[in-house]
Formats: structure tokens, sequence, C-alpha cells
């Protein structure tokens, strides 16, 4: 699947849900969902600056395709990482460089964080492009 398909995917999912309770309650299950990133990967140069809690992320190529782990203290927050790893991870570095993020902004999730959250999410993105400039840079 493309990374668009997948957010499509994901805004489908979302809208299913009446309220914000209910879309929380999702994320959250999202983030009990994500893969165990290895303990040995929680070090200093794999948190996510800008964030109020702690999210760890990884990346590294599988083939051709950039391969994401991630995990957090917080559910919430692990939640929010788990919707990015699943539209991101296992995709070309190039796709994910191209990649809007206009999904965020239709399943509503930026107007219901708080403003450190938001922040957190804007840092979260970046950082998963970042990965995927770095390696793109390694295959040209």
């Amino acid at each position: 699947m493309t990374i668009q398909e997948i957010q499509n995917e994901i805004v489908d999912e979302f809208s299913m849900f009446d309220d914000w309770m209910q879309r929380y309650e999702y994320m959250i299950d999202l983030g009990k969902s994500l893969p165990l990133i290895d303990e040995r990967l929680k070090k200093d140069e794999n948190l996510i600056k800008g964030c109020q809690s702690k999210v760890w992320v990884h990346g590294e190529m599988n083939g051709d395709k950039l391969v994401f782990t991630a995990d957090s203290d917080a559910i919430i927050t692990k939640g929010i990482i788990a919707i990015l790893i699943r539209a991101f991870s296992n995709q070309p570095p190039a796709a994910i460089i191209d990649a809007n993020t206009d999904f965020i902004d239709e399943i509503g999730l930026k107007e219901h964080l708080s403003p450190t959250r938001a922040n957190g999410l804007v840092s979260m993105i970046k950082q998963l492009k970042l990965y995927a400039i770095a390696y793109q840079t390694q295959l040209n």
C-alpha cells in the first residue's frame, strides 16, 4: 500500500467514531499494538526533541524500504506515534520525504491536542522525515 492509501484508511477508521473520547481510546489501542522497540534503542540519540513525553524512534533500511520502530512513556503519545509509524513505515525514503500529512488534519488530531502535544506531533513527523532524508542521501 502507498502512504496515501494507508492515510486514507486511517481517516476512514477515525471517521467511524462519533466523539473524541472514542478516538482517544482508539489511539490508545493503536499505541498498545505498536511493536515493541528494542530496549537498547531507548537511548538519548533516538529521543525526539520537542516532545513533552519521552518518544523514542529508530529507523533502518530493510531492502529499499525504511522501517520504523518507536515507543513512548505516555499512552496518548504512543498512540500518535503508532499512527505515524503505520503511515510511514515500510515505505521508500523518497515516498516518506514527499508525503503530505493532511490526514492529521482530516482526522482532527491537531485541533484536539494540547499545544505541547501538537508541537510534539510536528516534531515526530519532522524526525521521521529526517530519517528518510538521511537514508535517501545514502541511496543517491
